[in-house]
C-alpha cells in the first residue's frame, strides 16, 4: 500500500466471492500490508443496512480523506422537564429494581449526539499520555505512565458529568479515526510535565507529519445480543497497540441507572514484550428524574505478568448521606509483587485533580482540565461508509442538533428496526453475524491483524 492509503492492517472486502445474507464471508485475515475496506453501497434509512450483492467495489479508507475532528461534542446539561419527567416517570413505573435495562427502549431526550465507539474513541483524547507509556525506560515507570493515562482518559471519554447516554451502536458499526501526536509531546516518565501545559488550540491542526507519530483508531460492533463492542488502536512507530472488548449491561436501581462494562483490554509493549490486562469501571447515572449526573465506581486492576507489576484503581461512589455531588474520589496503587512493594499511589478525581506521589518521595500533580486535548482526525461523512457511526447516526445527531425529538426518535427507530428485521433474517437462515475487523477467541475478541502478528 502507498504511504498515502491507510496501509495498517486490516482485512479485505472479498469483491470475488457471494455476500452470504450480506454478511461478508471468509474474511482473509493473512493479508498483511491490504488496505481497509469498507461495506460499499450508500444505504439510506429504508435500504438494507447490509449490501445484498455480489459485486463489492470496496471504497479505501484514506488518510489523506481525514481531517481534524470540528464536530464539538459538548453536550448541554440535562435538567429535566415536565414533559420529559413525566416520560421518566411513566418508564419508571414498569421497571423492577435490577432489571436488565439492554432492551428497554429509552427516551430520545436523553440520548447524546455520538455512538458509544466513538466514545471509546475520545479516551484517547490525550494520545500522548498514552504514547508516553512506551517512553518508560524501566517497568515500573511504564506501568506507573499507563495509569497516569488510565487515570486521565475518562475525563475527556466521558464529558464531564453530563448524564447522557451515547447510541447504542448497531451490530456491524464501524467508527474510524487517527491522531497526529507531536513527537516532542511525547515524554519520558520524569521529565513530562504535563501539569504546567495549558491548552493551546491553534498548535492541534497542521502539524507537520514527520514530527508527528500516527495513532490509528478502529471500533466495530460485534454483537447485538449482548451488546459487545471491540476497539483496536495502534501506533507503529512505537510499537504499541491495544485491544479491547466491552460488554455493556445496564440495570435499573431505583434513582439510578448503573452500567457494567464487562470485559477487558490488553495493552502490548512490542520493544519490550510486556502486556498490560487491564479492567474498566462502573458508571452510574444518577438523580434521573432531577438534574442527572455521571459517577465512576467499582475497582479495576491493570496487571502485567512478565514483570509482577500491577494496579488496582478504585472509584469511590458519593456516600448515600453526604458528600459531594460530582467529586469523585479515586484511589490507586501500584505494586511489584515479587518485593510486595508499593511504588506509587495517587489520589483525586477522574474529572479534577490528580496527586501522584512516588517512592522516592516526589510528588506530581496532573489537572485534567488543563491537559491539553489532541483532536482526533476523521473523514467527513460523505467518504465514510453506511456503517460507520457518523454517516449511519447522521440523521438522529441532526435532529438532535435542532432539538427536533420527534424527527430524532423516529430515525432512531428506523435504524433499530433495520436491525431487528436483518437478526430475524440471520436467525431463519441460520447465518450467525460475521465481523469485520475482529474474531472471537475464547471469552474475548481480538483485531485480525495486530500489529504483534505483523512484526
Amino acid at each position: 500500500a502507498s504511504e498515502g492509503i491507510l496501509g495498517w492492517p486490516g482485512p479485505k472486502s472479498q469483491s470475488t466471492e457471494q455476500l452470504k445474507n450480506g454478511a461478508l464471508s471468509s474474511l482473509s485475515s493473512a493479508s498483511a500490508n491490504i488496505t481497509w475496506a469498507i461495506v460499499p453501497s450508500a444505504a439510506q434509512d429504508g435500504q438494507a443496512l447490509q449490501p445484498n450483492t455480489e459485486h463489492s467495489a470496496s471504497e479505501l479508507i484514506l488518510v489523506e480523506d481525514e481531517m481534524t475532528d470540528t464536530e464539538d461534542n459538548e453536550e448541554e446539561d440535562l435538567g429535566v422537564m415536565d414533559d420529559q419527567r413525566s416520560v421518566i416517570l411513566h418508564l419508571i413505573s414498569q421497571l423492577k429494581l435490577g432489571m436488565d435495562l439492554t432492551r428497554v427502549v429509552l427516551p430520545t431526550f436523553i440520548l447524546e449526539k455520538r455512538s458509544l465507539l466513538e466514545m471509546y474513541a475520545n479516551f484517547m483524547a490525550h494520545p500522548d499520555l498514552f504514547l508516553s507509556i512506551a517512553a518508560g525506560a524501566t517497568p515500573e515507570e511504564r506501568i506507573i505512565c499507563f495509569v497516569e493515562y488510565y487515570l486521565t482518559a475518562f475525563h475527556e471519554g466521558r464529558k464531564g458529568a453530563v448524564a447522557k447516554k451515547p447510541y447504542n451502536p448497531i451490530i456491524g458499526e464501524t467508527f474510524h479515526c487517527s491522531w497526529d501526536v507531536p513527537k516532542d509531546k511525547v515524554k519520558a516518565f520524569r521529565t513530562n510535565g504535563v501539569s504546567t501545559v495549558s491548552k493551546d488550540p491553534t498548535k492541534e491542526s497542521g502539524q507537520d507529519q514527520s514530527t508527528c507519530y500516527k495513532l490509528r483508531f478502529v471500533a466495530e460492533q460485534v454483537s447485538h445480543h449482548p451488546p459487545v463492542s471491540c476497539f483496536y488502536c495502534e501506533c507503529k512507530e512505537k510499537k504499541m497497540c491495544v485491544n479491547a472488548h466491552v460488554w455493556t449491561k445496564s440495570k435499573f436501581m431505583g434513582m439510578s441507572i448503573g452500567v457494567s462494562m464487562v470485559g477487558e483490554g490488553i495493552l502490548y509493549l512490542m520493544e519490550h514484550e510486556e502486556e498490560y490486562v487491564f479492567t474498566l469501571p462502573s458508571a452510574y447515572a444518577r438523580s434521573i428524574l432531577t438534574i442527572p449526573w455521571v459517577e465512576l465506581g467499582g475497582k479495576v486492576n491493570i496487571n502485567c505478568a512478565r514483570t509482577g507489576y500491577s494496579a488496582t484503581v478504585t472509584f469511590h461512589t458519593k456516600p448515600f448521606y453526604g458528600g459531594k455531588v460530582h467529586r469523585y474520589r479515586n484511589y490507586s496503587e501500584v505494586k511489584h509483587n515479587p518485593t510486595n512493594t508499593i511504588v506509587c499511589k495517587a489520589q483525586g478525581e477522574w474529572n479534577g485533580t490528580l496527586e501522584f506521589t512516588y517512592s522516592n518521595g516526589e510528588t506530581k500533580v496532573i489537572d485534567t482540565n488543563k491537559l491539553p486535548v489532541i483532536r482526533k482526525k476523521i473523514r467527513p461523512i460523505e467518504k465514510q461508509g453506511p456503517l460507520e457511526s457518523r454517516r449511519l447516526w447522521q440523521h438522529v445527531t441532526n435532529s438532535l442538533k435542532e432539538g427536533n425529538i420527534d424527527a430524532a426518535t423516529e430515525h432512531k427507530h428506523r435504524l433499530e428496526e433495520r436491525q431487528r428485521a436483518e437478526e430475524r433474517q440471520r436467525v431463519a437462515l441460520t447465518t450467525p453475524w460475521k465481523p469485520k475487523y475482529f474474531a472471537k477467541e475464547g471469552d474475548g475478541w481480538l483485531y485480525l491483524n495486530p500489529l504483534w502478528k505483523t512484526h
